[in-house]
């Protein structure tokens, strides 16, 4: 992991904690809804907001910087399994033949191997059709 990943896992831990404790101390819209039904003020509840105040606008910038951070990372360490030659099963080598042959084998009744002789497995007997 280079310095700069680090960097970029750090800013995104302190950014994803602080999105969580800024949206935990926002005034939720329907807190007042309670006081809504009676009181005068039922139209603020489907109405507009108004402005939007310090805490809504860091918290947009923090959830802005966290899904940079986000796509940052995933960049960084797609660009390391590139450069490392990839950590994909398509990217493996294969085993060898003999190799793959000397392991366990298992039998299947009634299974076909792709590839392998079908003189090899009998074919069950048909019962004659009856009118």
């Amino acid at each position: 992991m280079t310095y700069i990943e680090s960097a970029v896992l750090v800013l995104h831990v302190l950014t994803a904690i602080a999105v969580c404790g800024f949206v935990l101390l926002q005034h939720g819209k329907g807190a007042d809804m309670g006081a809504a039904f009676g009181s005068g003020a039922s139209g603020s509840l489907f109405g507009a907001t108004g402005s939007a105040n310090f805490l809504s606008r860091f918290t947009a910038v923090c959830a802005t910087v966290f899904f940079i951070c986000t796509l940052a990372l995933a960049f960084l360490s797609a660009g390391n399994k590139v450069r490392t030659g990839g950590d994909t099963v398509l990217d493996r080598p294969t085993a060898p033949a003999s190799a793959a042959a000397s392991g366990p084998s298992v039998v299947i009744p009634g299974a076909t191997i792709p590839g392998a002789a079908s003189a090899a497995t009998p074919e069950p007997p048909v019962a004659p059709a009856s009118r």
